[in-house]
Parts: structure tokens; sequence; C-alpha cells
């Protein structure tokens, strides 16, 4: 794929507000989007499973949350190494040695993928080693510093010490992500989730017994060894492989682009920001009863699962992106943007209509089991629907930051951005965590990525792409005005069905029906136009 192909001919208008994307790769994208889809949507039910066994086990309890502050280092370190920092960093800069490939191997003979891994990885590698033995080392100022109100820190700081292990393996598996993904290979990097929580779920299952809670915690580092595993042959056959075939000739070595200490450092700290929303939540929730800190993390993860779905979208278009502003193609790169956050859009807003009406039942189905009592499913249930207000702030922030990026250049706007949106959720949590308890910090989460969310979106049509906010905004509202019609619906339904599983499967074909015929009534085109695609997909497969 060194070049464009020719636009695949479509017998559906584009949306009139927002244009299609740029048309080179789009069979390619909307496969690589499709399987990345199902992988996800595997990693996030093997996710499920994985919290239904921890659940089920463990409950709401002290020993719970003690593996949750630990659960604090691989979520950190999946967030800077995996899915934000490490991917908006590399993705670009693989992207443009990628574009130099051809050119530099009619000159000098030197391939700049080959060279961009041999100036970067054993550095990464050794850096990630040492903050390993740093975290073992000082886990017990950690555990204190993250949750100095909890009651159990031996417990906590045995299971952070297991955990720590994922900076070194987490870091390893998203460079490989990001290697792979610039080269246009998705699948081996969508499952590396899928490996994980089958560690997780394999290593607390076998040794729950011997270990208690700690057994979940060495699943972690066992996951993270699996992590690598499934992406290394893939990533040998994209770089050392290549290395090892091409003769090498005279000449000045090609300097590594786009890794410089300017590029990294508001990468690092941008997402830094946006994962410390949740080391502010277990810092604030640490000082309530005991089980607060589970009930946040189980709302959480259910009520993310829309904007992680939609978010894969943009992780499959983001290399697209960083070729196009690579080539100059500004007016490609926005396009592709605009129609990135109508998708993405669309897609969290829908799941969150789906939470806002089905949470009880959701939460019953997935975690009321065992030690997991109906006391806490209530608990969770209400925590999520807060959460789920600020949904579409974070998915906008996740899509948002990625066109910041692309470019490659120094650029401290989306940290700006983060800080601004962390400075209200530590205000708006601190008061409101003592009258409203972890209702009021999921309210304070929600009210900070949201501000994130309009300085990015405001902030990115003057900096780097022309997007035209206006339209952007005018779809999120007619998208929003559909979500509250479904949400409502699925709230006044939900408690007419007394089996919890029914419910929630007559939920999943009541909630889309009415977001999609309320989306038609307000001429949402972006609605029109998925399902025309959606008809041709399935003609075109049959």
């Amino acid at each position: 794929m060194t070049g464009p192909t020719p636009p695949a001919p479509e017998s559906v208008p584009p949306p009139p507000v927002l244009a299609p994307g740029p048309p080179p790769l789009g069979r390619f994208l909307a496969r690589a989007a499709a399987v990345t889809a199902g992988l996800t949507v595997a990693g996030a039910l093997l996710g499920l499973v994985r919290d239904q066994t921890i659940a089920r086990i463990y409950g709401a309890s002290t020993e719970s949350d003690a593996f949750l502050i630990a659960w604090t280092v691989p979520e950190m370190a999946a967030t800077l190494l995996i899915e934000d920092a490490m991917a908006l960093l590399l993705v670009p800069a693989f992207s443009h040695a990628i574009t130099r490939r051809a050119a530099a191997a009619r000159t000098s003979g030197q391939d700049p993928v080959s060279e961009l891994v041999a100036a970067t990885l054993p550095r990464l590698l050794g850096a990630l080693a040492a903050l390993t033995g740093l975290l073992i080392l000082f886990a017990p100022q950690f555990v204190r510093a993250l949750a100095p109100g909890f009651a159990d820190p031996a417990l906590a700081v045995d299971c952070t010490r297991l955990t720590a292990l994922t900076v070194l393996t987490y870091g390893t598996a998203g460079y490989f992500s990001a290697v792979l993904r610039a080269h246009g290979s998705f699948l081996p990097p969508a499952g590396v989730y899928i490996a994980s929580n089958i560690g997780i779920i394999g290593t607390t299952l076998l040794l729950n017994s011997l270990w208690g809670v700690r057994a979940a915690a060495a699943g972690v580092a066992v996951g993270g060894v699996l992590m690598v595993l499934v992406q290394l042959p893939a990533f040998l056959r994209r770089t050392a492989w290549r290395a090892a075939r091409r003769p090498r000739r005279a000449g000045p070595r090609l300097a590594p682009p786009l890794v410089g200490f300017a590029v990294v450092a508001p990468i690092m700290l941008f997402a830094a920001g946006r994962q410390s929303q949740v080391l502010v939540e277990r810092f604030l929730a640490s000082s309530l009863p005991g089980g607060a800190i589970s009930h946040l993390n189980y709302a959480q993860k259910v009520a993310q699962l829309p904007m992680v779905l939609s978010l894969m979208f943009c992780t499959v278009t983001f290399p697209v992106i960083a070729k196009a502003v690579a080539a100059g193609d500004r007016e490609g790169a926005r396009r592709r943007v605009e129609n990135d956050l109508a998708l993405a859009g669309l897609v969290v807003l829908l799941g969150t209509a789906l939470i806002l009406g089905y949470a009880p039942e959701l939460v019953e189905v997935l975690f009321q089991r065992g030690a997991f009592t109906a006391e806490d499913t209530g608990t969770t249930a209400a925590v999520m629907r807060v959460y789920a207000a600020g949904l579409l702030g974070h998915t906008l922030v996740g899509a948002l930051g990625r066109p910041f990026f692309s470019a490659g250049r120094p650029t401290w706007y989306p940290f700006a951005a983060m800080a601004a949106g962390l400075i209200v959720t530590v205000a708006a949590g601190t008061a409101a965590a003592g009258p409203w308890g972890v209702y009021g910090i999921a309210a304070a989460n929600a009210a900070g990525i949201c501000a994130t969310a309009l300085l990015l979106l405001f902030g990115l049509g003057s900096r780097v792409v022309a997007i035209e906010v206006g339209a952007i905004g005018r779809t999120l509202a007619r998208l929003g005005a559909a979500a509250g019609a479904a949400a409502l619906a699925g709230w006044l339904a939900a408690p007419l069905t007394a089996d919890p599983l029914l419910s929630l499967a007559l939920g999943a074909l009541l909630v889309p029906a009415v977001f999609t015929a309320a989306g038609l009534a307000l001429r949402a085109p972006e609605i029109v136009h998925l399902l025309a695609l959606t008809r041709q997909r399935i003609r075109h497969v049959r």
C-alpha cells in the first residue's frame, strides 16, 4: 500500500453535513474496522468475564479494593503505553518512516523503519525495566500516596508489586502495536486484550485457593506477557525480517524522526492527565466506606464499553490521518477527522442510551452472584448512570487527541486542555465526595472530561486540522436527542419485565429501534447513511 487506490463506487450518497473520508484505503479501512470491532468486542466480553470472576470470588470488599488499587498500575500503563501515549507518539513516527522507505531505498539503501526501531526500542526497554524496578521497590509509598485512608495497605502493596511487571510488558506490547498499526496490520494489536484477560482469568482461578486476591494480581502479570507474545511474530516479520534481508549500502545513517523529548513530553503528560481522572476518583473514594472503590470500578468498566467500541474507528484511521498530514493533504485529514467524530459519537450515544435505560439489569446480569450482593448492584447501577453523562466527553477526548499529535510536532494545547478538565474534576470531586459519596465523584469525572472535550474541539480547528465545529456540534446534538429518546423508552420499559436477562435482551432491541426512529425523525443523515451502508454490505456478503 504505497500509493492511493481509486475510490470505490458508492450507490449511497454521503451525509450532507460531513463529507466522507478520504477515498484511498476505504475498503481496507472498512475491513480493518470490522476485524478490530470483532476482536474488541471479544476482548470486552472477556473483560466482563474477568470482572465477573473477581466480583464472584471477592465481591465489593476490602480485598477487592486492594486489588483495584494495584490495578491502577496496569490501567495507567495501558493508557500511557498502549492506547494513548505510545500510539500518539509512534504511529506518526513510523507512518512518516514508511512514507520515506521507497525514496531511502533508492538513495542510501537504508530502511527508515528499521533505523527507527534500532534507535528507539533498546532505549525504551531499558527505561521500562528501570521504572518497573522502582515501582516494585517503592510500592508501599505508591499505595500510601494513592489511597492514604485504605484499611489494608500491606495487601495492596503485595498486589502492586505483582502488577508492576506490566510497566515492562505493556510498554513492549504498546510499541509492537504502534509499529504494526502504522504498517496497516491491525489483527495482532486488536487481540492483545483477549490474551491479557485469558491470562488474568486463568491465573485467578488456578491460584486463588493458595494466594487469595494476589492470584488476580499475578494474573495481570501473566496477561502482560501474553500481550507481547501474541504480537511478536508479526512485529518480527515487519521489522527484523526486513532488516535481515535488506542489503546495506554505504551512506549517512538516517536520523530517526519525530521522537525527541519535545514531542514525547506533551504526549506523555496528556495521556497521564487523562488517566489521572481515575487516580483522583480512587484517592477521594479511599476515605469512603469499604467497597466504594469497587462500586466506582465496576460502574466505570461497564459504562465505558460504548466508548471503547466507538474509538476503534479512530484507532484504525489514525495512521491514515498521520500519513495524510505527512503528505500535506490537510483536506483529506479534515474529512477523515470529521467523519470519525460523527461515527464515534453515534456509537457512544447509542451505548449511553442503553446504559441509562438498563443500568440495574446490566449490573445484575453481569455481577450479582457470589459475594456481589443486590445492594452492590443498586449502588453500582446508580453510579453507572452518572458516569454515562460523561461518555461522549471521554469519546471526544480520545478521538480529538489523535489529530493533534498526527503531525509529530510538539504541541502543548491538548495537555493544557486536559489539565483544565482535571482541575474541574478535582475541585468538583472534593466538594461532592462528602455529601454525595461515589455519586458525587462520578459526576465530577463527567464534568471534568466534558470540559476537556470542549476545549479540544474548539482548539483543533485553529491549530491542526480546520474542522467545522458548528457542523460537528449539530451532528452530535441530533444524535444526543435521539439517544435521549431511546434512553427514556428504555427507562420506562425496563421495569415491565421481571427477569433481568430477558429485560436486557428486549432492551437491546428497543433502544436501537427508538434511537434509529428518533434519528430519522430528527433528520440525522449519519443514521440514514449508516443504515444504507449496512444494507449494502449485507447484500455484498450475500
